[in-house]
Order: structure tokens, then C-alpha cells, then sequence
């Protein structure tokens, strides 16, 4: 077998979105006869644990693990959070207009880590790898970010390796949507992109998640980006039919950040109910994992208190267990500058399930586009409240009728074994001198 060395922070018992991309690609490997060979921190500090995740990493997956050192203790000192308290998904955009503590804390971790907390980690695993190539040769190395700091290690493999190396892109770099939240300097600011431009330019190939990114990307390197999109592992999916919720659920699965709270939705919804007794009886609102406190105060400030079940993370197949039996299926966009790239991974999933997609964004994103080329949903923008009001009117409608259900087309192209074939059929000649 020819062995793919991935560099990741995000590894099972890990969960969230960061961990799915590369776990399930990397499940399919053996099958194009490429052995895993996965470099990750035995000591990482991610927002969720995944536990069930650990069934999902190949017998032949090769695991490396070493030490490292986040300063987070620090930053829950400072903040005054608990020692063991687990930060939140986004939450440099919420800690950079909250108290004087964290605003200090996020100016220090935009200028003083570059690009990223995970900083302290890339001189001892180039280190430690250098040694461990000599007598352990791979044939590909794949680093993938955010966190970026995973770039600076391949940046520096490359110095002392003639292997290819794929620098995959799951978010942007300076581009992502609270890079002008982290209060930088211009000299932060600056290092910032002189770092992002030397992966880009030195990379053997780049790699990203939807083509509004690659563009970007594109634009800053003046090379070719390669688009290899999420997807979901039909494995996770059981064929056995299920009954559906009795009850009108809205559901969304994963963090709800506070640049992802579709207010007008809540509005909307509020409205309905008032008018529409039957409405209001039927509706329940399911949010699956960490949702932000604000969310769950405005969602009671519109009258829905009694139609919300607000539940803490779950393992994945548990989860998509719970939207299976979902009536709708919600995907809020981040109300970001970079909202047109923006592909949640878990939209790949949802198209898996069968049910209709309810996506809140700007018309002519990357994440629009899918929906409707699949024939999955629905997609509002931000403000659109009449249209989501009739949207929502015609699918409670469909309901009461036994007739909500959607049939995607064409989204085998999306399984993560398509995908797995697709990144290791990159022309890996295109490595630069």
C-alpha cells in the first residue's frame, strides 16, 4: 500500500464538524490502496468529545499522537470560565464583544499566536515527524486547517521532504468569517497574510470545500485550487423506514453560534403561531448541540418556549438518528463577509436524510446552489421574512396533508468514498519546484 501521512488537530475521540472531513475519507482509503498514516495532539482541547467516533477510524489507520500545549487554561483563568469548561464554537466572535477580560484575551490570541493557539505545537511535531519520515516513508502528507498553525508543518516538511503535500482548506485563512474580530494589529495583520500566502505558494496542492473559497484562494496564490467538497457516509444512513415525528419538527443539528441565529426565523415562527392555533400545537423546534444562550432567549422572547426542545450534543449517528425522524431540517449560514463559500458539512448529511432543507443565507451561494441543483429545500435570505412565512405556511400545509417529503437527486457524488477518490486522483504532478 502507498501511505497518506495526515496532519490533523481535529481527531476522534474529538467531535464536531472539524473531525468528520478526513476520519471519513480517510475510512476509504484502504479500498484505493492507501494506508492512513494520522499525526494528531494526545492531549487536544476541543468545544465537543465524540466518543462513538473512535468505530469509525480503519484497522488499518496508523495513529500518532503527540503532546501538546494550548494556552486555554490561561484563557478560562482570565475569562473566569471553569477549569474543564469546554469553549464553544465560535466563540472568538462572541468573546470579542463581551466583557474587557475577553477582549484582551482575543487581542492576545490574534497577535501574539499567529495564526493560531495551536502554534506552540508545529516546532516539536516537525521535529518529532522529521525523525519518524526518515524511517517511516509516506507517499502523500495532507495538513488540513483551520487551525492553520497544521500548514506551518507541512511548510516546514517540505523543507526537509521531497514528498507532495496537499494543504487542504476546510475554512479560509484571512478570509473566514472572524478574522476582523481578533482586534490584530497591522504588523498581526500582515504576518497573518504573509503566512497564509508562503502555504499557499509553496504547497504542493491546494485543496478546499466549495468553489467561492477556491476562488479566493485563487485569487491571493494565483494557482489552481482544487474543490473537493464534504459529504456523508451512506454507512451512516440505516435503509430501515422510520416513523416520522407526529409533530411539526424543525431541527438543526450541531453548534448554533450567535452569527448564526436566524432571528427573522424565530419572528416568523412566533407570528405563525399567534395566528394559528393548530400551527402552534404541531410546531417543535429541535436544537441538537451547543446552542448559544441568546438563541434560546430570543426564541422564547417570540412566544415559542413551550415548542422548543433544546438538547446537548449527541454522537453523531445518534443525532442524525434524531433528524431522521425531523420534518424539517434547518441550516442557518453565518451572517458573515464570507457567506457565499460557506458550505456547512452538515448539509451533506441532510441530503442524505431525505428531508426537506430549510436554509436561511444569500441567494447564489455555493450552499443555494447545491440545495437547488439537488432538489433538497429552500433557501431565504437573511431578511426574507414574508418569504419564509409562506415557505413554512406551505410546508406545515404539506404536513397536515402527509405530503412533506423531498426526493434529492444526484447527490451520490457527495458519498465520502466518490470523495475520497477524487482527492487522491489530484495530478500529484503538479508539486512546485
Amino acid at each position: 500500500m502507498k501511505r497518506i501521512l495526515i496532519i490533523t488537530y481535529y481527531w476522534p475521540p474529538s467531535g464536531g464538524g472539524g473531525v468528520m472531513r478526513w476520519l471519513k475519507m480517510s475510512k476509504y482509503f484502504p479500498e484505493f490502496g492507501w494506508q492512513p498514516v494520522v499525526f494528531t495532539p494526545a492531549n487536544p482541547d476541543p468545544s465537543v468529545f465524540d466518543y462513538s467516533l473512535l468505530n469509525e477510524v480503519h484497522e488499518k489507520t496508523e495513529i500518532i499522537k503527540l503532546p501538546i500545549w494550548e494556552p486555554y487554561h490561561i484563557y478560562r483563568k482570565l475569562t473566569g470560565k471553569q477549569k474543564n469548561e469546554r469553549l464553544k464554537a465560535g466563540h472568538i466572535s462572541e468573546a470579542s464583544g463581551a466583557s474587557f477580560k475577553e477582549k484582551l484575551a482575543v487581542f492576545i490570541r490574534g497577535n501574539f499566536m499567529i495564526p493560531d493557539p495551536r502554534i506552540f505545537w508545529v516546532k516539536p511535531s516537525v521535529r518529532f515527524l522529521t525523525g519518524y519520515l526518515k524511517n517511516n516513508p509516506v507517499d502523500l502528507i495532507v495538513t488540513t486547517g483551520p487551525p492553520h498553525s497544521m500548514h506551518l508543518i507541512g511548510l516546514e516538511l517540505r523543507n526537509v521532504t521531497n514528498v507532495p503535500w496537499i494543504a487542504d482548506f476546510r475554512d479560509p485563512w484571512t478570509a473566514i468569517d472572524f478574522f476582523d474580530k481578533l482586534k490584530l494589529t497591522k504588523l498581526a495583520d500582515r504576518k497573518h497574510r504573509k503566512l497564509e500566502l508562503k502555504v499557499l505558494k509553496e504547497a504542493g496542492f491546494i485543496t478546499t470545500v466549495s468553489p467561492n473559497v477556491a476562488e479566493g484562494l485563487e485569487k491571493l496564490a494565483g494557482r489552481k485550487v482544487h474543490v473537493v467538497n464534504n459529504g456523508f457516509d451512506p454507512e451512516d444512513y440505516s435503509q430501515e423506514l422510520v416513523q416520522p415525528d407526529p409533530f411539526f419538527s424543525i431541527s438543526h443539528f450541531g453548534s448554533l453560534s450567535l452569527d448564526r441565529n436566524p432571528k427573522a426565523l424565530w419572528e416568523v415562527l412566533g407570528e405563525i403561531s399567534s395566528e394559528n392555533p393548530e400551527f402552534s400545537a404541531k410546531l417543535r423546534i429541535q436544537l441538537i448541540g451547543q446552542t448559544h444562550e441568546s438563541i434560546i432567549n430570543q426564541i422564547s422572547a417570540n412566544g415559542l418556549a413551550k415548542n422548543l426542545i433544546n438538547l446537548p450534543p449527541q454522537e453523531h449517528k445518534k443525532g442524525l438518528g434524531i433528524l431522521k425522524k425531523s420534518r424539517i431540517l434547518l441550516l442557518p449560514l453565518n451572517d458573515a463577509p464570507n457567506v457565499m463559500g460557506i458550505v456547512p458539512g452538515k448539509m451533506y448529511e441532510y441530503l442524505a436524510l431525505h428531508r426537506p432543507v430549510f436554509a436561511i443565507g444569500p441567494h447564489g451561494s455555493d450552499c443555494e446552489k447545491i440545495i437547488l441543483e439537488t432538489n433538497s429545500g429552500i433557501l431565504h435570505d437573511f431578511q426574507d421574512k414574508a418569504g419564509m412565512k409562506k415557505s413554512m405556511l406551505d410546508y406545515f400545509r404539506l404536513f397536515t396533508e402527509n405530503r412533506l417529503e423531498v426526493d434529492p437527486v444526484g447527490i451520490a457524488i457527495y458519498s465520502r468514498k466518490n470523495l475520497a477518490a477524487k482527492i487522491l486522483g489530484i495530478p500529484f504532478k503538479d508539486q512546485p519546484s
